[in-house]
């Protein structure tokens, strides 16, 4: 019986279990609905059918202008 080696073996299942619990914080802290209205671009992006060009302005002179 080698105690030197099971605190060893010990030492690193405490760190793997200490890196779950960490990663299982994150998700958990990350999970939940948002409040508010999504972003202009995330909503813009949900709108146009895949593979389609991008989206011009109405205005071509609107955007010179600016």
């Amino acid at each position: 019986m080698d105690v030197t080696k099971i605190l060893a073996e010990l030492r690193l299942e405490r760190a793997q279990i200490e890196e779950a619990i960490l990663s299982l914080e994150r998700l958990a802290t990350g999970r939940g609905r948002r409040r508010g209205r999504p972003p202009k671009w995330m909503s813009e992006v949900k709108k146009r059918p895949r593979g389609s060009p991008p989206r011009r302005s109405e205005n071509p002179a609107r955007s010179a202008a600016a």
